[in-house]
């Protein structure tokens, strides 16, 4: 490569700023490499710091910290059983292995260098009743953290919809604050800190928020050179193999040499109008995404230019979602629709899934189905637990005079005010209410996982999960298919070397995250999966460009 023809050169240059291009640069700096992580907005986190902020990591060492026994077949099993043996070469035997190899590496390796993590109790594995599946959670997340102590790099961090003082492992505790007793303690602590929060005047971080707050504090400590509104334009390429990219800064172009590779993480594409019509399933819509405003795919068709394969485009990390008359991305529901008293029907008024399962299955039964679907909730929903950013018993009067949420005292009524056959939800809602008396749910097994349970409400009996629709007035609104990022892109091998359509390697070429096929195939087994193989494949590409591969 002849370095002067380009206006600069680092070892490895990372496209993107999320979670696993810090870990990359990390290990890169600890070996005495030059990353440079370039990032096209003017903020650093991408889908990380919008993120739940855990990552599915089994057989880590803080499970046996926490007195959960797990291992590295059992790992296997699961994925097997989940993600299945034929879900194409993005989650191919040598891909699926290399996640669960480097992965418990990874995060003690981080540990040891100044990463601080905390075990998701109670977020069980989302498929846990199949072999190797774990209900006691492998999902990884991040202690909250003091935006104070970030200091001024706090306002280069991006700000998801998640900016709430709460701890990651109290998720599914914070939703019955108006039904248990450590419910209403979690609660409590939640508006003390937000008190707390108001008078500091800077937030403090979780979820995300704190996961990606605190790699970026490492990766500032460690000296890495991080640049905003840095916006890729081309990959630059030098006998068949990337040597380098040209990045667009505030008009200026730069053409920057990468001696050892380019990774490319720079999230999919879920705010590409074009692209989601042509790949994605139909209808779709910009509007009912989540994911952060980075997702536009460039990068993915960049890649493609260069001779990368593009596989698994017609899927992402579906969440149910409706969408409110201020206009703005889906308000989200997964965990909101796995409390009782609700169900989600098509317009024939029959049920079309676990309402909750996961979110990702859920989608695609939504897309099986009719888009939108239904959801139907009982008065003593909407009273006793939260709907989206919205507390219990809090219905925003935009919402009835808009018409997004019909209200009637008869399903009859409802069903014909939401254009649902009367005949057919009158008759589902028997059958369910006789599930709800039962504890059985035998459509789709509704509170049948560990999963399930978690979001539940143990308050009602025999199943958490499922209370009947039987007390107005009822509820209605229409529900869509939302996302919080695509999971297709450019083909990648074990090592995280993006291929061509034959099998052959794109010499100098990685990628890792959204921007890539997921090594999940089509299904998404445990909270953290994505984020998980973000970081990891990452951390894998940085070992393998620096001739590392141990």
């Amino acid at each position: 490569m002849d370095e002067t023809a380009f206006d600069e050169v680092a070892d490895f240059v990372i496209v993107g700023s999320g979670g696993g291009s810090m870990a990359a640069a990390l290990y890169l700096d600890s070996v005495g490499k030059k990353p440079l992580i370039l990032e096209k907005t003017d903020k650093f986190g991408g889908s990380t710091a919008m993120s739940g902020g855990v990552l599915w990591v089994p057989n880590n060492h803080l499970l046996a910290r926490a007195g959960i026994k797990d291992s590295h077949e059992a790992g296997r099993t699961y994925m097997d059983a989940t993600v299945g043996n034929d879900a194409g070469p993005a989650a191919s035997p040598e891909r699926k292995e290399a996640y669960l190899r480097n992965g418990p590496i990874m995060l003690k390796w981080l540990e040891e260098h100044g990463m601080k993590w905390l075990h998701t109790e109670g977020w069980a594995d989302y498929y846990d009743d199949r072999p190797g599946g774990c209900t006691r959670s492998r999902s990884i997340g991040a202690p909250m953290l003091d935006a104070r102590d970030m200091g001024p790099l706090f306002d280069k961090l991006r700000l998801g919809p998640m900016v709430m003082p709460l701890p990651t492992d109290r998720a599914g505790i914070i939703g019955l604050a108006t039904r248990t007793p450590r419910g209403m303690w979690e609660g409590a602590k939640l508006l003390f800190r937000m008190w707390l929060v108001k008078k500091r005047g800077k937030p403090l971080l979780s979820f995300g928020g704190a996961l990606q707050g605190r790699m970026l504090m490492l990766a500032d400590k460690a000296g890495i050179d991080m640049r905003t509104e840095h916006g890729i334009v081309e990959l630059i390429e030098d006998d068949g193999r990337i040597v380098g990219a040209i990045a667009d800064y505030k008009g200026k172009r730069l053409r920057i040499g990468a001696r050892d590779g380019v990774l490319i993480n720079a999230g999919g594409f879920s705010h590409n109008a074009e692209m989601r019509k042509k790949y994605g399933p139909q209808p779709s819509s910009t509007e009912w995404t989540n994911a952060n405003p980075g997702d536009t795919g460039e990068m993915i068709q960049i890649a493609e230019r260069h001779g990368a394969a593009l596989d698994l485009m017609d899927q992402a990390w579906w969440v149910p979602g409706t969408m409110v008359p201020e206009g703005g991305p889906a308000n989200m529901h997964n965990t909101d629709i796995s409390k009782p008293h609700c169900i989600i029907v098509n317009r024939h008024g029959k049920r079309i899934l676990n309402e909750s399962g996961s979110y990702m299955e859920n989608g695609q039964r939504l897309y099986k189905n009719d888009v939108p679907a239904y959801v139907i909730l009982d008065s003593r929903h909407r009273k006793r637990y939260a709907w989206g950013y919205y507390e219990p018993g809090k219905t925003p009067r935009s919402w009835i005079d808009s018409g997004m949420m019909k209200s009637a005292d008869t399903l009859e009524e409802l069903a014909e005010k939401a254009g649902i056959d009367a005949v057919g939800l009158k008759a589902e809602v028997e059958k369910f209410n006789r599930y709800c008396e039962t504890g059985k749910d035998l459509d789709f097994n509704r509170g049948g996982r560990g999963y399930d349970n978690w979001f539940g409400d143990p308050t009602v009996k025999p199943n958490p999960n499922l209370g009947k629709i039987e007390k107005p007035p009822f509820h209605v609104m229409e529900m869509v298919p939302g996302d919080v990022g695509t999971s297709g892109g450019v083909l990648t091998d074990e090592y995280a070397r993006v291929l061509k359509a034959d099998g052959s390697v794109i010499p100098g070429l990685y990628a890792t995250g959204n921007s890539t096929a997921s090594v999940m195939g089509r299904c998404y087994p445990a909270a953290g999966a994505s984020i998980g193989a973000s970081f990891i494949f990452a951390w894998i590409a940085a070992h393998h460009a620096a001739g590392r591969n141990e």
